[in-house]
């Protein structure tokens, strides 16, 4: 059959086709971090196979086929055949390498978490968006045949490489509808687009705003504090939601506190407080680092572990002895993992001097991810059930490229409450990489008061920028409110070192120099809080553009504003 278009390149090289993706686009779309963003570039990127004996390229009633055989010896010699070298035409020696190192990339996972995730609802998401491009020779949906092929692969011995993956599909020929693959590229070249725009757009109003600093001498925020430091972990248990709870029974909570101690200088007679909450698959180790910078500034820091969503549930996914990577019920559990840290604090302060001296009536919040929504939710955003309604629909979570909304849609599976997740001893809110779009959306960021700071990385993938944390920085209302914007920033670059091994992220996906990415976020974070919850008005000048340049380093370059508004956008 595919001999029998023979006008498919003249009308390939006068069409969309002829558009050339760039390069760092492809890899973008590659670096979709955790399972999601294994399986996403293994089958966008791959287009060989075994089982099936020949790949067929459809573009609306023009098609032609490639041998799998031929794709094989690509990856293996490098030698293009007749089919081959026609295709070659519409791609840069430096594309034509990617895909020649794309076809052999190999994940190593094991069956037990290839068919775990595909069958989560984020897992099943991912599949409905692939089915429609790649599909079986009867034009069927590809959901079921590509789920079938990665985990067939995944137990091969070979594991998972985009070769391996399509010897498995379960039919003679994959059909690949580049039509829909190219709208997809397209939808995904937008959204880069629109945030490189927006990009410029903030770095252009900080430089505007980049004034004199007030002092002749800039302090290093970034550097270790004067106070010591000593860390106890605590083992709470809140048995009043062992019913309610998404674990289905008493929420036991590991938090690390770590308390400053004096050394040069006495502690104040009231310690400012900031807790912590990690974002989901982690822990309370990817955040140590931070909580150890700010207790040498003399913050008292609580990292609770949220035990629905941390990285032990992540495990659990892979070992078949839970079926999803969070239950819904998390959206609730998280914030009143917060509450009741603050309450047991509060008890523990009466009876031990070293929690006696800690101001928990008002206190910091910081959240990376899924915790960027836990802070937001502690601040006052209520849940956008309605909101959510318009965008968790089959036909918008198809065309989506914001994996986050598939986690922000599982609200939709709680019961409608009016949910009270507000802390009023919540007096200022960091949040890094928050997901809100959907479960809060404008009417719920406008709620919030106190001031608020948020972070975003251009290279996000899991949380994209652009509609998870620029779009809707220009919906809140608070009073003081910051945005920073790394440039090349990852949804990992901020963190630290995990304690339990998840999903390994490979170097790519992390990013570059996530060093210099703690060091901003130790420096933001102590300004900020040493202003709205220590009340130093002294570092309120930190809070500033003229401090982010100062800060800023090469390669992930650092701009902050205090104010965006939709327009400036534009």
């Amino acid at each position: 059959m595919h001999d029998c278009f023979t006008d498919f390149t003249p009308r390939l090289q006068q069409g969309r086709l002829a558009r050339r993706i760039p390069v760092n686009r492809l890899r973008l779309l590659q670096a979709v971090p955790f399972l999601a963003g294994s399986l996403l570039s293994i089958a966008l990127s791959s287009l060989p196979a075994k089982g099936a004996e020949r790949l067929y390229l459809s573009y609306g009633v023009l098609e032609r086929s490639v041998s799998v055989s031929a794709l094989e010896d690509y990856a293996r010699t490098g030698n293009l055949d007749q089919d081959l070298y026609v295709y070659s035409q519409y791609a840069s020696d430096q594309q034509l390498a990617t895909l020649r190192k794309a076809l052999t990339t190999r994940a190593s996972l094991s069956p037990i978490a290839v068919s775990q995730f595909l069958y989560t609802p984020q897992g099943e998401i991912l599949l409905r968006r692939l089915g429609e491009v790649i599909q079986p020779e009867s034009r069927d949906t590809g959901f079921y045949a590509i789920r079938a092929a990665l985990i067939l692969a995944s137990a091969d011995p070979e594991g998972i490489t985009p070769l391996n993956v399509f010897r498995r599909f379960p039919t003679r020929g994959i059909r690949i509808d580049l039509q829909k693959s190219l709208e997809i590229a397209g939808d995904l070249g937008n959204l880069i687009d629109r945030t490189n725009q927006a990009t410029a757009a903030i770095s252009r109003l900080a430089d505007q705003n980049d004034t004199p600093f007030p002092n002749p001498t800039l302090a290093d925020l970034a550097a270790r504090g004067t106070f010591g430091v000593q860390k106890e972990t605590l083992r709470l248990v809140d048995r009043r939601r062992n019913i309610v709870s998404a674990l289905g029974g008493d929420r036991v909570l590991p938090v690390d506190v770590y308390l400053p101690q004096s050394r040069r200088q006495a502690l104040p007679s009231s310690v400012p407080v900031v807790v912590i909450s990690h974002g989901l698959g982690s822990d309370r180790m990817t955040f140590a680092y931070l909580a150890e910078h700010l207790a040498s500034h003399g913050f008292a820091v609580a990292i609770p572990e949220h035990p629905g969503s941390n990285a032990k549930q992540l495990q659990a996914l892979i070992a078949g002895t839970a079926s999803e990577v969070a239950s819904p019920r998390e959206f609730i559990d998280r914030p009143s993992d917060i509450k009741f840290l603050l309450d047991e604090l509060t008890r523990r302060a009466r009876s031990d001097a070293r929690y006696g001296r800690l101001n928990l009536q008002g206190v910091g919040v910081l959240g990376q991810s899924f915790g960027g929504y836990t802070v937001f939710a502690l601040a006052g955003a209520p849940l956008n059930f309605a909101k959510l309604r318009q965008d968790c629909t089959p036909t918008a979570l198809a065309n989506t490229l914001n994996i986050s909304l598939a986690l922000q849609c599982r609200v939709l599976a709680l019961p409608r409450e009016d949910y009270t997740l507000s802390d009023p001893r919540v007096r200022a809110v960091f949040a890094i990489n928050p997901i809100n779009s959907g479960v809060f959306g404008q009417t719920g960021l406008s709620q919030i008061q106190v001031p608020t700071f948020v972070v975003g990385g251009n290279a996000d993938t899991i949380a994209p920028a652009l509609p998870e944390q620029i779009q809707p920085f220009t919906w809140l209302q608070a009073p003081d409110r910051y945005f920073a914007l790394i440039d090349r920033g990852t949804h990992f670059s901020t963190l630290g070192d995990s304690q339990d091994e998840g999903i390994p992220v490979p170097p790519e996906v992390i990013g570059p120099s996530p060093a210099i990415a703690r060091r901003y976020i130790n420096a933001l974070s102590l300004a900020f809080f040493s202003t709205y919850v220590a009340g130093q008005a002294n570092y309120r000048p930190y809070l500033s553009s003229t401090y982010a340049n100062f800060l800023s380093q090469p390669p992930l370059k650092l701009s902050l504003v205090q104010m965006l508004e939709e327009q400036q956008l534009r």
